[in-house]
This record gives C-alpha cells, sequence and structure tokens, in this order.
C-alpha cells in the first residue's frame, strides 16, 4: 500500500481539542495532532519509569506545569508517530479524569505550548486530506456518532469499513474504461477501423454504469429512513386510546391515561426503535367539537404535526360504533400515508370489524388492544412496510447506503449516463460522447472526495463535534 504523505492543514499547525463530551465521566481525553505533538507532550508529561516514549504504548505518569512543576493530573499518555495514526500525522492522546476544570487546565497549557484549538471536524478532515480515508467514509464517521438505531450505526460502519467507496470506485472504473476508449477515437478520427463499437460500450455501460447507479439510488431511498427516521402522529378523536397505544408501543406509562375526553392537552413525542428504524412518536390531543380552551390549543398543535408527519395511526374504537368525527379525521388526513388501528378489541372477542376497514379502504387497517398489548408486533410491521416501502423483512445493504448528498450525485451521474446511450444510439461525434462520461465521472468523483469543492468539504466537516 502506497503511503500518502501527511499534508497538513491551515499551514501545517498543530491542533488540539478535548476528545471526551463534558460532564461526569470515567475518563476525559486531550488530544493533539501535527508536527508539534510529541515535543508538547514531552514538555509537560514525566512518565513514571521509562524515560522514552514509544509509539502506541500507553504510559503512565504525571502532567506537569513546566517552570512551577505543579502537577496538574495523573494521566495515561500515547503517542501514535505518522502515518499510522487517526489523521496521518503524529498524535498525541492524554488520558485523564474527567474533570472540566482539569480537562481546560490542560488543554490551556497544550495551546500555551504550540498548538492551536481544533474547529469541528478537523482531526477527521486531516485523515481524509492525507488520504488514510476517502470522503464516504469521512462522513461515515459523524454517522457513527449520531446513529439512532442498531441498524443505523451497521449501516454507518460498513460505510467507514469503505463499501460504498468500493462500489463507487468500480462505477469510475468502468467509465474511465469507456472514456478510454472514446478518446482514442478523438485521437485518431482518420483510422478505417471503427474504434468505438456501439453495441459493447451500450452493455458495458447498462451492465457496469447503469444498473449499479439505479441500485444505489434506490438504496439511498431505503437507507435515508434509518438514518435519519420518521415522524409517526397517533391521531383520533378522545378516548379511543392513543395515550395507551404510544405507552404500548413504549413499554411504559410515558402518557397520562383516564376515562374522562381530553386528557392529553398537549403534544407528548418519544423516541422508539421499529426494527432499525428511529421512530419519533406523537401523541396528539383528541380533536372534537365543543373543546375548551385549553383542549383547543393542543387540537391546534396536533393539526400542525400532523402536516410533517411520515404516518398518520389513525386510532379508533373497536368497542363502539365508527362515528362522524372519525370519518371526519380521516378527511384531515388526506392523501398522507396512514394506518387505520382498530383497539379495544380485547373487550369485543369475536367482533366482525369488516365494516371498519370497509369504510376506509385508502389505509391498511391493523387490530390492536393497547391495553393488552394483542396485535401490537403487527402495528410495528405495517408501521415498517408503509415507510421502508417493502414487506417486514425488507433491509438495506448496510455497506451500500448513500446518504442524502450521495444521493444527489448519484442521480446527476445516472443521467448523464442515459445521456451518453443516447449520444451513442444516435452515433454522435466522440467529442461529444465524451463530454457526458466526463460529467458521470465528476459527479461520482464528488461522492468520494476527488473532485468535491471546498465549500462542500467545509459543509461536511462543520457538522461535526470538536475534538473528532
Amino acid at each position: 500500500m502506497t503511503v500518502v504523505q501527511p499534508r497538513h492543514d491551515r499551514d501545517g499547525a498543530t491542533i488540539a481539542a478535548i476528545a471526551t463530551p463534558p460532564g461526569p465521566g470515567g475518563i476525559g481525553i486531550v488530544r493533539i495532532s501535527g508536527p508539534a505533538a510529541r515535543s508538547i507532550l514531552t514538555e509537560l508529561f514525566v512518565p513514571h519509569r521509562q524515560k522514552s516514549l514509544s509509539s502506541h504504548q500507553l504510559t503512565y505518569g504525571r502532567l506537569i506545569e513546566p517552570g512551577s512543576g505543579r502537577p496538574l493530573d495523573e494521566v495515561m499518555a500515547v503517542f501514535m508517530a505518522a502515518p499510522h495514526s487517526y489523521t496521518r500525522e503524529d498524535v498525541v492522546e492524554i488520558q485523564c479524569h474527567s474533570s472540566y476544570l482539569v480537562l481546560q487546565e490542560i488543554l490551556g497549557l497544550v495551546l500555551k505550548f504550540g498548538a492551536v484549538a481544533a474547529q469541528p471536524g478537523e482531526f477527521t478532515k486531516r485523515a481524509f486530506l492525507n488520504g488514510r480515508i476517502d470522503l464516504t467514509q469521512a462522513e461515515a464517521v459523524i454517522e457513527l456518532l449520531q446513529a439512532k438505531t442498531g441498524e443505523g450505526l451497521q449501516i454507518a460502519l460498513s460505510q467507514l469499513e469503505g463499501g460504498l467507496h468500493a462500489r463507487i470506485v468500480a462505477i469510475r472504473e468502468a467509465l474511465i474504461a469507456i472514456r478510454a476508449v472514446i478518446e482514442v477515437a478523438i485521437d485518431f478520427p482518420d483510422e478505417d477501423v471503427d474504434i468505438i463499437n456501439p453495441r459493447q460500450m451500450l452493455d458495458d455501460l447498462q451492465n457496469q454504469v447503469i444498473t449499479p447507479l439505479n441500485e444505489l439510488v434506490n438504496a439511498a431511498e431505503r437507507g435515508k429512513i434509518f438514518r435519519e427516521g420518521i415522524s409517526v402522529v397517533i391521531l383520533g378523536r378522545p378516548n379511543v386510546g392513543k395515550s395507551s397505544l404510544l405507552n404500548s408501543l413504549l413499554r411504559e406509562d410515558r402518557a397520562i391515561v383516564t376515562e374522562i375526553p381530553g386528557t392529553t392537552r398537549d403534544i407528548i413525542e418519544e423516541y422508539l426503535d421499529i426494527k432499525g428504524i428511529p421512530v419519533r412518536i406523537i401523541d396528539t390531543a383528541g380533536i372534537r367539537q365543543g373543546a375548551e380552551a385549553v383542549e383547543e390549543i393542543g387540537i391546534r398543535k396536533a393539526r400542525q404535526k400532523l402536516e410533517s408527519a411520515d404516518l398518520v395511526l389513525l386510532v379508533v374504537d373497536g368497542a363502539g360504533e365508527l362515528s362522524d368525527e372519525d370519518r371526519a379525521l380521516a378527511e384531515i388526513i388526506g392523501e398522507q400515508p396512514a394506518i387505520l388501528v382498530v383497539n379495544k378489541v380485547d373487550l369485543v372477542p369475536g367482533k366482525d370489524l369488516h365494516s371498519y376497514r370497509a369504510s376506509f379502504p385508502r389505509f391498511s387497517a391493523v387490530e390492536i388492544s393497547a391495553k393488552t398489548s394483542q396485535g401490537l408486533a403487527r402495528l410495528e410491521g405495517a408501521i415498517f412496510a408503509a415507510v421502508s416501502g417493502g414487506g417486514e423483512q425488507s433491509e438495506p445493504d448496510h455497506a451500500c447506503v448513500p446518504n442524502v448528498r450521495h444521493a444527489a450525485s448519484l442521480a446527476v451521474s445516472l443521467a448523464a449516463a442515459r445521456e451518453l446511450v443516447g449520444a451513442l444510439r444516435e452515433n454522435l461525434p466522440p467529442d461529444l460522447v465524451a463530454i457526458e462520461v466526463q460529467a458521470a465521472l465528476d459527479h461520482l468523483g464528488d461522492i468520494i472526495g476527488e473532485t468535491t469543492t471546498d465549500d462542500i468539504l467545509e459543509m461536511i466537516f462543520t457538522r461535526f463535534c470538536l475534538g473528532k
């Protein structure tokens, strides 16, 4: 493997930051990266026994204030020599007690002895600029930190291991091979032999470029919900069991449940994991006519949440009869994705609920008892199917789930590839065909960071926290 020589951001400065979150904890870490990292550690650190620091070896000792000799903390320190480090620069990590005052004092001394304060994401940015990771892997780092479910975590880990990068590189190599043939045709226009074989090139385009690009675009649509999650609103008239449903889904008594209409007067929001999808579940005030002033505020908020919901659970009382209010709520939902939840079926065993489903033919229907949890697993499966675009067993390919930024570039690359197909079928001159090939290559290069502009890089890395 070729070792990429380190490139130093901000004119070769050595950067430093606290790498652990604020608050009490078992350990606090100050991270340093750059050419002065080792010398700064040497100034501040007194090893307990050994005289010299070995790379990638934790050493126990004390951190002191030079000059006065005042001890700051007992620490473990590790020096990692370039290029075998996170940033491919010399890196130092000082592991101390997790005290805000201690961490701030250590960071202050590190800055005093030649480092500058790191910007958000600057360590990972240097890892990218120095060639240790590509841009998709850099983005995977922040997705790993922000993952809300185990499924989101697996997607981030697979991307960090280079799964998406490998797919993009394979497509680019196919396009580069096509471009090479086209360039020969441009350089030797008077040859009697046809250099471009349109039929073979069209086959290669379809199999090696368009089909895999289509797969990635579709994966981006599916994968978005596993990364970002969805918003699900529980809607219904008073006393149909909305709050009981929320409590059942959460497996805890989060909302107050009484027989008094209008108990829920404000919005209650909680997160849960449904088959790997982060779901923000929102319990709303029961919508009814004649509500008093405070309850009316809750109803107004319910309508606002409904407008931005990815999915609506319309809860009706299976132990009673459908009312005009139930039908009015269905009209309010309109064309939004929705599931009809027929609740309280435990009170009417054997009752024919066909009329409920027939009254709301657009909605899929699930019969449950929020009180006993009967049918709850089926409801979770219906939620998953409704938002994932597949059956209950639908899962993303962890290694190849592009994010929103990737999806935009993939879509443009796919459009350019299709234009290339049209150009070949129309037998356009090679120089015009080459334009479409290069357009597809450039946008794929944006994804992995080969042709990405500085403002896009800035936007990506400023999403990181300090110290990462």
